[in-house]
């Protein structure tokens, strides 16, 4: 198993791209909000500064349309200012006060005037308008109160032809006193125009008057040669009168009122505009700059204030950004926390964790499926071997007893035939015993060896010589092989042990006639045998302790079977590999395999 999780499979990584996703939604939803309501608040603001501006505006024009100078306005501005909580300033075109709000504030100089007011030159983007003389100017177009009975008259026979044709209308005073009708129904059938008196309507003496020398003035600015031909209405439409009078047109004057020419109505407009401000000039104020701004700075800025509603949708946005951080965090954390509950449920449980990711939780169940394998599996061979430790020892024991209690009985004896039996029943016992403590040793990894430079030849012959009795009793030829004078670092009691084990075992599964031969060359020692052999599926398990291919465990086939486990174990405490090649019928060869020295 791999020692590492794969970067794109680690718990690490999911936690911090997760962590991240949530940190990025929620900073973007934040962001959002901010931008909302930032500019939600500016653009409120904004337009409720235009709207104090406009009204500001529109008040001062106002004012300045009906009276000849500013004498009036401060009284004005300091109640509109203490209405708005604004600053108000009202100052000529060289920037000398007229009229402040707060004197006492910080200076204007460097500030920038929210709308010039002048009544003959609107602000057509405080308006929205079209007309640049404001309406509110009459000047010598005001109509006196004393003539204004007969227009009011005139109004209602319009209004009476009006209701006769089934329409219906209302009478509206204008900037200037005359009464108007504006026809407030449907009218299908275009029968309005017939209860017009003309173009202009009624005209009062006194603003027929003013009309007659502004038109005049207009036809001067056109170069008409004769100044009676152009006459103006009350609504400053200018026109040529019927009759006569229009055959004394010029060829410039007909250029100028050829139908369809925009350059000559264009011009007439103009020369009308021009003239009109000429003649409401002495009337109204002179134009003033107006300052309004916030009354700490001295300057027009937007007050950023948080609404009812800006507050409400802060409030949800941020619930519903933290509600879907936890709910993410939620799933998420129980997504991870699922294995760990698996794992749990399987370790009380005792059996495998079901779990197949592949980041470290994965890694910690396949960790913990192998341990407890491992577990179960060192928990079987211990019961095995306790029960064949006690088998091995039951039968020397019993055997030992039946004499004892035989001879105890006078049944048997006491001679040194029952004394020789009892010494090798004891001898058996004392080398399982010392075999069981070899094992014990080598598993608490408390088995020690003492390496020294050892001759192979003589460890083998030392190996040969004390097994050659037991074979010569088999009838097996023991013989030793060696290539050379091969010299190993190792403990040579211990080895003698290794490779009389190995020679055991081959002497006790060949049959009389056969031979077991020791070999050895630089760094390897073999032990070849022309025994039974041993079946392949058998090869896998011979190094366990206490196992016996024969089922029936009889030690007439078998030793102690300690004999290749402690082999083993003495092979690995030498830093040697031992392994083994056999087939069934031709024997067995054992090989031990020393690492070359550093």
């Amino acid at each position: 198993m791999s020692r590492t999780v794969p970067l794109r499979h680690s718990l690490v990584t999911r936690l911090l791209i997760t962590s991240v996703l949530i940190a990025i939604a929620a900073i973007a939803a934040t962001a959002w909000l901010a931008t909302r309501t930032a500019t939600q608040a500016i653009s409120q603001e904004r337009g409720r500064s235009l709207t104090e501006d406009k009204g500001v505006y529109d008040m001062l024009v106002a004012y300045a349309a009906a009276h000849p100078d500013w004498s009036g306005a401060p009284a004005l501005i300091q109640a509109r200012a203490a209405k708005l909580g604004r600053r108000i300033t009202l100052t000529t075109e060289d920037r000398l006060v007229l009229a402040d709000s707060d004197p006492a504030g910080p200076q204007l100089r460097a500030a920038r005037p929210s709308a010039v007011v002048d009544p003959l030159n609107l602000d057509l983007g405080l308006t929205g308008g079209s007309e640049r003389i404001d309406p509110r100017a009459v000047g010598p177009f005001l109509v006196p109160p004393a003539e204004r009975s007969a227009l009011r008259k005139a109004a209602a026979d319009v209004l009476d032809c009006l209701r006769g044709y089934r329409l219906d209308g209302r009478i509206d005073t204008r900037p200037d006193g005359r009464p108007a009708v504006t026809v407030i129904t449907p009218d299908p059938n275009g029968d309005a125009p017939r209860c017009s008196p003309g173009t202009g309507g009624t005209i009062a003496p006194t603003q027929a008057a003013a009309l007659a020398k502004l038109g005049r003035m207009t036809a001067a600015c056109l170069g008409l040669q004769d100044n009676l031909l152009l006459q103006i209405d009350p609504d400053f439409q200018s026109f040529l009168p019927k009759g006569p009078m229009t055959q004394k047109v010029t060829e410039p004057a007909a250029r100028v009122f050829r139908p369809g020419d925009p350059q000559g109505s264009a011009r007439i407009r103009t020369c009308l505009e021009r003239s009109r401000k000429t003649t409401l000039q002495p009337y109204v104020a002179p134009p003033a700059l107006l300052f309004v701004t916030d009354p700490r700075v001295g300057a027009d800025q937007t007050r950023f204030t948080l609404s009812g509603a800006n507050t409400v949708r802060i409030i949800t946005v941020t619930g519903a950004v933290l509600l879907a951080t936890i709910v993410v965090t939620v799933l998420v954390g129980r997504r991870l926390v699922r294995p760990l509950r698996v794992l749990t449920e399987a370790a009380d449980g005792h059996t495998p964790a079901a779990v197949s990711s592949q980041d470290e939780i994965g890694r910690l169940a396949r960790a913990l499926n192998n341990s407890a394998e491992r577990r179960d599996r060192a928990e079987a061979q211990r019961r095995a071997m306790v029960s064949d430790v006690a088998h091995e020892l039951r039968t020397p024991l019993s055997n030992i007893r039946s004499w004892l209690e035989a001879a105890q009985d006078n049944l048997a004896p006491t001679d040194g035939q029952l004394l020789a039996l009892l010494h090798e029943e004891s001898v058996l016992l004392q080398h399982i015993i010392d075999d069981l403590s070899d094992l014990a040793a080598a598993d608490a990894g408390t088995l020690r060896i003492h390496p020294e430079p050892s001759w192979l030849r003589d460890v083998l012959a030392h190996v040969v010589e004390s097994h050659r009795g037991t074979a010569h009793a088999a009838g097996i030829a023991l013989t030793s092989q060696v290539d050379g004078d091969p010299v190993l670092t190792a403990d040579p009691v211990r080895l003698r042990q290794l490779v009389g084990n190995l020679v055991a075992n081959g002497i006790r599964y060949t049959p009389p006639g056969g031979s077991v031969t020791v070999g050895a060359t630089a760094g390897t020692i073999w032990v070849r045998d022309t025994g039974v052999g041993i079946a392949p599926e058998h090869l896998p398990r011979i190094f366990d302790r206490f196992w016996r291919a024969d089922e029936s465990r009889s030690r007439s086939t078998g030793g102690s079977g300690l004999g290749l486990a402690i082999a083993r174990k003495l092979a690995e405490a030498h830093g040697a590999t031992i392994g083994v090649t056999s087939r069934p019928g031709h024997g067995t060869t054992f090989t031990v395999a020393f690492p070359a020295p550093s």
